[in-house]
Parts: structure tokens; C-alpha cells; sequence
């Protein structure tokens, strides 16, 4: 039952994350294997939409796309990634870390943190509080109703095909020691991170149809912004580009076709070869080419010592 003390659920949506990954991190320490990490976040997102969908009680059809659209991705999303790792065996990101209790458990509550607050926007139009017949909601539909599932759309197929298409390009024999640039990867060097913030943007989007902008109880609200902002600034600037680019200058900052492929290619906005190639560097930096992302000069000069 919803009280006054958590009238948005979203008390017991932060309870039941934090049980999850409790759960699961301790059967990770204690097998001492990778095989649920990535289960257990996109696992968490769907218990999540489906948590708080049934217990708005209202059934909205706006609550109803999103509550699938979250579900689609967070089940994709931990299918995926359970496959991947079955596949390869050990995740590499965990490697002096698994060892030690202390890190290891860092590691679930920041992804307990990062399930939870990705969720917020879908939390915020699932709330029983703004779907009640007393604090009436726009039916589904509104322009931005419309705006955000085109949004949710494109960056949910992006985000699939490029991660199926690395897959294949990773599991093909004929492919080790190479760079992936097939497909999508060919636009930009990250597809799968530029189609989760668009469709996480897409999801804000919708949320924004349930806020009156004239009604100052509904001001807080625009706190769902933070569902986007986390997941970009993760992946700009944390666990996602940082990491990832500096691990592709280390094992391919000496070949050629890469210096070529990292010239042209950009970071995260799909755009063509042609284009991105000539555009001058202020510009690119605009477009997310951040100093960050190069570390081949560093790298090199460590290498030759000097």
C-alpha cells in the first residue's frame, strides 16, 4: 500500500535495488565469478518497471510504454551481456578487484547507485501520486509523448545492433588483434553508448507530458533529469569512454589504420567518415573529442622512456 511517507515508490524501489545487488554480490564473492555482474543491473531495471507499474494501481497508457520500454532494454541488456560473458568467461574489469572483499563490494553499491538512479525517470511516470484522478496527467500522446518513443526507438535499435555486430566481430577468428570497425562502428566509435543516452533522454522526454509548468508542486520533478545526466556522464567520463579508449590506444595506438580510424571516426554522434574528418578540432570537441580520449602520446612516450 502507498503511504505519505513514499507516495512515489520510491522508498521501496531503493530497498528492493539495494536487496538485489546484495543478493547477487554475494554470490559473486562467494563463487569468485563474473557470470551475474551485468545480470543483476539490467535484471534490477526490469524488477523495477514492473515493481512500480503494478503498484501505481492506475495503468496509464503512458506508464505502460514505459514500463515496456524499460523492460525491453533492461531484459535485452542482461541477456546480452549473461551471453557475452558465458562466451568469453572472465570479465577483464574485475581483474584485482574480485580478490578483495572491500573493492569488490564498491563495486555493487555503485552499481546499486547507478540502477537506481537511471530508473528515476521511469519511477517518476509510474508514481501513483501523479497518475491519481485528483492530480490528472495529459493522456499519452503529447508531443513529447511522441518525441521521446522516436527517441527511445532509434537509440534502443542502435544500441542492439552495435552491440550485436562488435559481438560478431569479436567472436570471428579472423578478426584477432583488429580493431572493431564494422557497421556502426565505422560512424562512430562508441554506437552502443550514444543509443543508451538517447534512449534514456527519450524516456526523460516522456516524462516531461506528466509536469505542469504552471503548477509549482510539479517543479520538482526535473529531478527525472538526472536519469540521462548519470547515464552520459558514466559513460563520457567514468567506467564507459575513458577506459575503453585508453585500452584501444594500448593495444592499437602503433598501427596505422588506427591512428586513421581514431582521426576520422567520431566519438560518439553517428556521422560520416567524410564529414567528421575535416571538421576542425574546436568543433570535434564540441562533438564530445575530448584531450581525455588520446593517450597515445602517453602512451608512446612511456614505452620508448621518454
Amino acid at each position: 500500500m502507498v503511504t505519505t511517507l513514499d507516495k512515489d515508490n520510491l522508498a521501496i524501489s531503493a530497498i528492493v535495488t539495494v536487496g538485489m545487488q546484495i543478493f547477487f554480490f554475494i554470490i559473486a564473492a562467494v563463487g569468485k565469478f563474473d557470470k551475474v555482474t551485468d545480470l543483476a543491473g539490467g535484471a534490477n531495471f526490469v524488477v523495477l518497471a514492473v515493481l512500480s507499474f503494478f503498484l501505481s494501481q492506475y495503468y496509464h497508457a503512458r506508464q505502460i510504454a514505459v514500463t515496456l520500454m524499460v523492460g525491453v532494454w533492461g531484459t535485452r541488456l542482461a541477456a546480452y551481456c549473461l551471453y557475452r560473458i558465458i562466451k568469453i568467461g572472465t570479465d577483464e574489469r574485475f581483474n584485482g578487484i574480485r580478490e578483495s572483499l572491500p573493492k569488490f563490494a564498491m563495486f555493487w553499491l555503485f552499481q546499486a547507485v547507478w540502477v537506481f538512479s537511471v530508473s528515476l525517470s521511469m519511477l517518476l511516470v509510474n508514481s501513483p501520486h501523479w497518475g491519481s484522478p485528483s492530480i490528472p496527467v495529459p493522456e499519452f500522446g503529447t508531443v513529447a509523448d511522441i518525441v521521446g518513443t522516436i527517441m527511445w526507438i532509434v537509440g534502443f535499435l542502435i544500441e542492439a545492433v552495435a552491440d550485436h555486430q562488435k559481438f560478431l566481430f569479436r567472436m570471428n577468428p579472423l578478426n584477432n588483434g583488429r580493431f572493431c570497425d564494422a557497421g556502426l562502428w565505422s560512424w562512430t566509435r562508441h554506437p552502443n553508448y550514444f543509443g543508451d543516452i538517447l534512449l534514456w533522454f527519450g524516456i526523460f522526454t516522456i516524462q516531461t507530458s506528466i509536469i505542469d509548468p504552471r503548477n509549482p508542486d510539479h517543479s520538482w520533478m526535473w529531478v527525472g533529469i538526472i536519469s540521462p545526466l548519470v547515464t552520459m556522464l558514466l559513460l563520457l567520463f567514468l567506467s564507459g569512454m575513458p577506459k575503453l579508449e585508453r585500452g584501444s590506444d594500448e593495444k592499437y595506438g602503433d598501427l596505422p589504420e588506427y591512428q586513421d580510424y581514431k582521426n576520422s571516426v567520431s566519438p560518439l554522434i553517428p556521422m560520416p567518415m567524410a564529414v567528421y574528418s575535416r571538421l576542425p578540432f574546436p568543433v570535434k570537441v564540441c562533438l564530445f573529442e575530448f584531450p581525455m580520449y588520446d593517450s597515445r602520446r602517453i602512451i608512446k612516450r612511456r614505452r620508448t622512456g621518454l
